[in-house]
């Protein structure tokens, strides 16, 4: 393309709409770690300092990151979240998370809108998907920011200093957003869950009963009966979309549970491990170790000393 024909415009566009995005997030997330907002789908994160590895669960959502560098470990798959792009995340699955590049005078930077998949299903009847940017399901994906993405999402961060309209305004954009992220390189990846009767949407629904029963024993053939599917599709279509099996996302969720339990709660070793489902504490403790780099007492410890 000749240079002169270029959409220079489109560039500069984007530059500032990054730029009044950012401080808009820097002026609401005013201390490390999540702030929620007025909109209730709406949230923003703010680090100092680079991080160690952090759990967390990460719902359906978009998270854009503006500032610094974000590492997230799904499974075995490490996406590296740079500024200007945007995770986008189809499923409930558990992560590994650490910021990467952030200080005082440059914090690392995110906003994060959750995602409904009903709102979703109801705008799909509506939209003409493209065709998926690569042929895996994986739940999880990153992509660069676009102007029809990015300008919605400064529209509605704008109306957080605007409290009279933000009910009124916020759905009409937060339907354009999903809207954009559906006609967007990642439309199909977020679609497969939203649509009805689809493997997504039984995949999506054994996720469910795991993060409700994640301290039961499970059967995959009765998990897979409850969701109308073979034991050996479910085995193959879970993987493909969270990058585990079920048996390693149950375990997730138990030692993420357990973690909490430890730090928030006060439990001792051996009542966390049987409050998430474990038998034997020597397993537990094993376990444990190798999720998060360290047995359960040295980990919490470390925690709060951090925390401190």
């Amino acid at each position: 393309m000749n240079s002169a024909l270029k959409p220079v415009g489109s560039f500069s566009r984007l530059a500032q709409d990054r730029e009044e995005l950012t401080a808009i997030v820097e002026r609401f997330a005013g201390v490390e770690g999540v702030t929620p907002t007025a909109w209730p789908t709406l949230s923003f994160f703010r680090a100092d300092a680079p991080s160690d590895r952090s759990c967390a669960m990460y719902e359906p959502c978009m998270g854009l990151l503006l500032q610094g560098s974000k590492h997230v470990l799904l499974a075995e798959d490490r996406f590296e979240q740079e500024y200007g792009h945007y995770l986008i995340n189809s499923i409930d699955v558990p992560v590994t998370a650490q910021v990467m590049r952030a200080s005082p005078t440059e914090p690392c930077l995110c906003l994060t809108l959750r995602l409904d998949p009903v709102r979703i299903g109801e705008l799909l009847s509506e939209v003409k998907l493209p065709k998926p940017a690569t042929a895996t399901a994986r739940g999880l994906a990153l992509s660069p920011i676009t102007i029809e993405l990015l300008d919605p999402l400064v529209r509605l961060a704008r109306l957080l200093d605007s409290p009279r309209d933000l009910p009124s305004l916020a759905p009409l954009i937060e339907r354009e957003l999903i809207y954009r992220l559906l006609t967007g390189e990642q439309g199909a990846r977020l679609a497969q869950i939203a649509a009805a009767g689809g493997q997504g949407q039984q995949i999506a629904r054994a996720i469910q009963w795991l993060k409700q029963h994640y301290n039961k024993p499970l059967r995959i053939g009765d998990l897979a009966n409850m969701v109308n599917m073979s034991a050996s599709s479910l085995h193959h279509h879970f993987r493909e979309i969270t990058a585990m099996s079920p048996l390693q996302y149950q375990k997730l969720l138990r030692l993420h549970e357990a973690r909490r339990l430890l730090l928030t709660e006060g439990c001792d070793v051996a009542t966390a491990a049987h409050r998430v489902g474990y038998e034997s504490p020597s397993q537990f403790s094993r376990e444990y170790s190798r999720q998060h780099g360290a047995p359960p007492l040295r980990d919490v410890n470390r925690l709060r000393a951090v925390g401190t």
